[in-house]
């Protein structure tokens, strides 16, 4: 049986103002790897002062929820486009929409964010040898993971020849979600065992493997999400819940995991970021729809340009970051200029790009 996209402009909007948020979030994130002492990025100067640790934090802390969440959203937003299109179209629209962005970032976009690296080269390779050598599909990575999750949704779905039941919109509660992150930890913490933090995917180009089951479990969610209209019906009570269980989790698990080291610290560092993760989610997510569940023509603009500007960052921020070389200051202070800077940038840079002609059919 199909079903329709629920029609609540409320939840819609508060949906599309989150990925706005977290697609400012992704620039910033972005930043403070250029300035802090994470060097994971095309264009990097470490910090030289006490401020970097404030950027390492934000860092970390992002890292532990903010891909997760877009993840979410991600399977929130497929069965309504399955229901749509059908299984064929559906995947057609999903490699267009996804595959089209990925090969115009590594044909086009890196070859420029890489140059300076492969300019500042003491001893010069060719060209094509530096590319290859140093292989990765940047942020796009998100691209490719969606890609396989989308073509695993259709399958999944094919194999369900009735399709999806409307479910009963009854919310989660509190108890649900205590014992949703607390699996999470758990598979988390059994998927480092052979995928540890830190580990690299050259061929893939993940920057974060031991996150996957994070990504799977969020994404899975989301697809569940929909059709029981949880964003709409997620009581605040569970949401301030989720907000304290984030908050306990940062302050007493993360410092067990950054204090202690073998299984102990894996496993602190596994439990706080599942829970931090899981409690923020529900917490911003009641936000979002209580305080955020408008749009004007600003918050149009800036949602419809959202994933253009995930796909372009890299250009404006490399561009930025080398703008400043001169200035001589602490890291936190480079990081918020460059970020004030960029961040208009990269609407304004999505925005001609999206008025490319055929530009908007993909983007």
């Amino acid at each position: 049986m199909k079903t329709e996209h629920p029609r609540t402009g409320t939840r819609l909007l508060a949906v599309d103002n989150l990925r706005v948020a977290l697609t400012a979030l992704v620039v910033l994130h972005h930043v403070a790897v250029t300035y802090g002492d994470i060097p994971m990025w095309y264009y990097v100067e470490s910090a030289h002062d006490s401020s970097g640790v404030a950027l390492d934090v934000l860092v970390v802390v992002n890292q532990a929820f903010f891909m997760g969440f877009f993840f979410l959203i991600s399977g929130f937003f497929t069965p309504a486009s399955f229901d749509r299109k059908g299984g064929r179209a559906f995947v057609r629209d999903r490699l267009l929409r996804l595959g089209v962005p990925l090969l115009v970032f590594l044909l086009l976009l890196r070859p420029l964010v890489t140059l300076p690296q492969y300019l500042a080269q003491q001893r010069k390779v060719p060209y094509a040898q530096f590319y290859l050598s140093t292989w990765d599909p940047g942020p796009m990575w998100f691209a490719e993971v969606l890609i396989v999750f989308a073509v695993a949704y259709a399958v999944w779905r094919g194999l369900r020849r009735g399709g999806e039941e409307e479910a009963p919109a009854a919310p989660p509660r509190f108890r649900s979600l205590l014992l949703f992150a607390a699996g999470l930890a758990v598979a988390t913490f059994v998927w480092r065992l052979a995928v540890p933090t830190g580990t690299y995917v050259p061929v893939l180009g993940l920057p974060s493997p031991d996150y996957l089951p994070q990504y799977v479990s969020m994404f899975a969610a989301g697809t569940v999400a929909f059709r029981r209209r949880w964003f709409e019906t997620l009581p605040r009570a569970t949401g301030r819940a989720g907000l304290i269980t984030a908050t306990v989790a940062a302050a007493t698990l993360l410092p067990l995991g950054a204090m202690t080291d073998g299984v102990l610290s894996s496993a602190a560092m596994a439990a706080w970021q599942s829970f931090f993760a899981v409690g923020l989610v529900a917490g911003l997510v009641v936000i979002f729809r209580e305080r955020f569940d408008r749009q004007g023509p600003l918050g149009r603009f800036l949602s419809a340009h959202a994933y253009t500007v995930y796909i372009v960052h890299p250009i404006v921020l490399v561009a930025v970051s080398l703008a400043f070389r001169w200035l001589e200051a602490a890291a936190v202070v480079k990081f918020a200029v460059v970020a004030v800077l960029s961040l208009p940038l990269c609407w304004g840079l999505a925005y001609l790009v999206r008025s490319l002609p055929g530009a908007r059919r993909i983007l």
